[in-house]
């Protein structure tokens, strides 16, 4: 090897480094575009077969069949801004009007209760509410921080969801739009395979995502019934908050089941907590308790088994590794990253055997 050569070796392998930081560098800048692409692709796997049924059963226009998915998306996302806002309305009108000489006589005689009930006498609510770093550290002037920073999120929803939705709309529209885009980084006569690989991926997925949305629609009937038969108030929003948080395996409906335990006892802050507010809370996390028996056993068994088709364990292991490197993101988009990897590997990596055991029901 000449001097020349190895000149030229050492520039290229720079070359492709620098390109490489250049590339990472970008789409760290365009992560909103790439998160908003993200969110589109997964409304284009649920609503697709939405899509070909109002097609094949109805005759429906394929452009007319992607605006009415797309407009029961908006109305979706509508309807929950309808639920919140009312409810953050309200609470702020009610903490204007709030007796602080009332509330912490409430407090005090809920703290008074809890000792007697748990047979204690040094638990003060109040002096560790006033002793916490929170409300030490208080500062008066974070409120217009955090209002400006409202109105902030409230414009880049705005423009999230536009360009959501029009994404969503020629991911619907065109479904072959996305798999001409990855056919570019095909090799000429490689085209077949990826083209097996994705419509695979695509399947599995839909599938997934399908049963995920069914999953939590399931979730929240369940919690709206339980809440508002022990008269929990604005039963709707926290049940969507809890079922939504389920989206987060395993840690996911231990957060719900606290956030709920905690909307239970500030429903009855006032009321006796031995009589009252024991027995409530403890038939709301009964129910919850059996909210999640159903999740587990009958939900989430269809939807691993049927769309991703993965052994429960190795779903198991791949979130707990996933959550640890990456955290509770990791831990929601590990199944279906894991899913495309299998499908990946059987195409490409079918030769060796521990490929071929992990995808044998691919």
């Amino acid at each position: 090897m000449n001097a020349k050569t190895f000149s030229y070796g050492i520039l290229r392998a720079i070359g492709i480094i620098v390109a490489i930081i250049l590339l990472l560098f970008f789409l760290y800048q365009i992560q909103s575009v790439l998160v908003y692409i993200a969110v589109a692709g997964v409304i284009s796997l649920i609503g697709r077969p939405v899509v070909i049924f109002l097609r094949s059963r109805f005759h429906i226009p394929n452009q007319i069949a992607v605006v009415m998915v797309l407009l029961l998306v908006l109305c979706v996302f509508i309807g929950i801004i309808l639920v919140f806002v009312p409810i953050v309305i309200e609470q702020s009108h009610h903490l204007g009007q709030i007796d602080i000489e009332a509330f912490k006589s409430d407090i005090n005689e809920m703290n008074s209760q809890i000792n007697d009930y748990l047979g204690v006498k040094d638990i003060n609510i109040m002096e560790s509410l006033k002793q916490s770093e929170f409300v030490q550290s208080f500062d008066i002037n974070l409120v217009p921080k955090f209002l400006n920073s409202v109105f902030g999120i409230l414009g880049a929803t705005l423009i999230a969801v536009f360009s959501i939705i029009f994404i969503s709309f020629f991911l619907l529209k065109d479904s072959k739009l996305m798999l001409n885009s990855i056919l570019v980084f095909a090799n000429k006569g490689e085209e077949d395979k990826f083209q097996r690989v994705f419509n695979k991926i695509k399947i599995l997925l839909s599938r997934y995502f399908v049963g995920l949305t069914m999953q939590v629609t399931v979730l929240f009937i369940l919690y709206v019934l339980l809440l508002s038969i022990f008269e929990v108030n604005n039963p709707v929003a926290i049940a969507f908050i809890c079922a939504f948080l389920n989206l987060v395996p395993y840690l996911g409906p231990i957060f719900a089941g606290a956030l709920m335990a905690l909307f239970v006892i500030s429903s009855n802050l006032g009321a006796d907590f031995q009589d009252i507010i024991v027995p409530k809370l403890l038939f709301v996390m009964l129910g919850y308790g059996i909210s999640q028996l159903i999740d587990n056993f009958i939900s989430q068994p269809l939807i691993f088994g049927a769309s991703v088709r993965s052994h429960p364990l190795e779903i198991f292991l791949i979130i707990l590794i996933a959550g640890l490197i990456f955290g509770v993101l990791g831990m929601v988009v590990a199944i279906p990253f894991y899913t495309a990897l299998k499908v990946i590997a059987k195409e490409s990596l079918s030769e060796y055997k521990i490929v071929k055991r992990l995808t044998r029901d691919l």
